[in-house]
């Protein structure tokens, strides 16, 4: 299989570039710069990118159907308008928990938001994954997690993946999911990363139902096939890739955001902070769905 052609569309010079996330509507990439708490848009059309300040740090996000976009900062869960700028709070699911802030997050095929908690600091497995519903009913799931990370759904939505990025766990789980009322069954291992470079960060599922990893640490992308095999590993020119989403026209580039804070001396860094986009792949991915709420 030919090497795909790898390229830095966006020298940012993020601190922690992060939840990417592609709207087919705009045919536009969205993605965060967590501690700094910058939402970013940027046009591959045009390389523009534009940024609203949160004010706090920000995790993730989804886009809304009724426009603007849900919003997960440190303080929980706001709607967002573009517009305007103004946040509009939801629920602060950890506020018994300020020493944690939202990290990863994605929709489910239903338009529910799902993001996950970490502590800040020295790591403690304070964290857990929470659904957002579109009545704005929040429920958490999974306490006792380190970093929390890998939100994705399979192309038919009944499979959840989630990950803990933490060095001890470092772990990738599959979770059969009820598309009807939005419930896990149990965790299984679905991949454990000590058998690559990389620890496991964001994630992403094509159109084949492979499972794309973010190996943070390690410089690299990992294709899982649905069983948890590894199918190819993409080295990258950045050490430390966060989440990768696909986009482009035909869905067929992979963009992939980056840290660009504390690069180990030494290591390939072009671009570190940066959006990378990823071409030739041979791959499809899967129109995200917007929040519903």
């Amino acid at each position: 299989m030919a090497r795909p052609e790898i390229t830095c569309v966006l020298d940012a010079g993020a601190e922690v570039g992060e939840g990417a996330l592609w709207d087919v509507l705009e045919q536009a990439l969205f993605w965060v710069d967590i501690q700094r708490g910058r939402l970013h848009r940027f046009d591959p059309a045009t390389g523009e990118n534009r940024i609203w300040e949160m004010g706090e740090p920000i995790g993730c996000l989804a886009l809304r159907e009724r426009g603007g976009a849900v919003v997960a900062l440190r303080s929980g869960f706001h709607l967002f308008d573009f517009a305007t700028g103004k946040k509009t709070p939801v629920i602060d699911p950890e506020a018994d928990r300020p020493q944690n802030r939202f990290n990863d997050g994605a929709t489910d095929r239903q338009g529910r938001f799902w993001a996950g908690t970490m502590r800040t600091g020295e790591p403690a497995p304070d964290g857990a994954f929470y659904r957002l519903d579109a009545d704005h009913a929040c429920t958490r799931w999974q306490d006792g997690l380190f970093t929390t990370n890998g939100l994705a759904f399979s192309p038919d939505g009944r499979t959840m993946y989630c990950s803990d990025s933490n060095p001890q766990v470092r772990t990738i789980w599959a979770c059969d999911y009820d598309p009807a009322t939005g419930t896990p069954g149990p965790r299984r291992v679905f991949f454990d990363t000590r058998d690559v470079a990389g620890r496991p960060d964001g994630g992403t599922v094509d159109a084949d139902g492979c499972y794309w990893m973010a190996g943070v640490g390690g410089a690299q992308l990992v294709r899982l096939t649905p069983r948890g095999h590894i199918d190819r590993i993409i080295a990258l020119p950045v050490e430390r890739p966060t989440r990768p989403a696909f986009g482009g026209c035909d869905l067929d580039v992979l963009f992939v955001t980056s840290i660009g804070a504390g690069a180990t001396p030494g290591q390939r860094q072009a671009g570190a902070g940066g959006l990378l986009a990823l071409t030739g792949l041979g791959v499809q991915g899967v129109p995200e769905v917007r929040f519903r709420g």
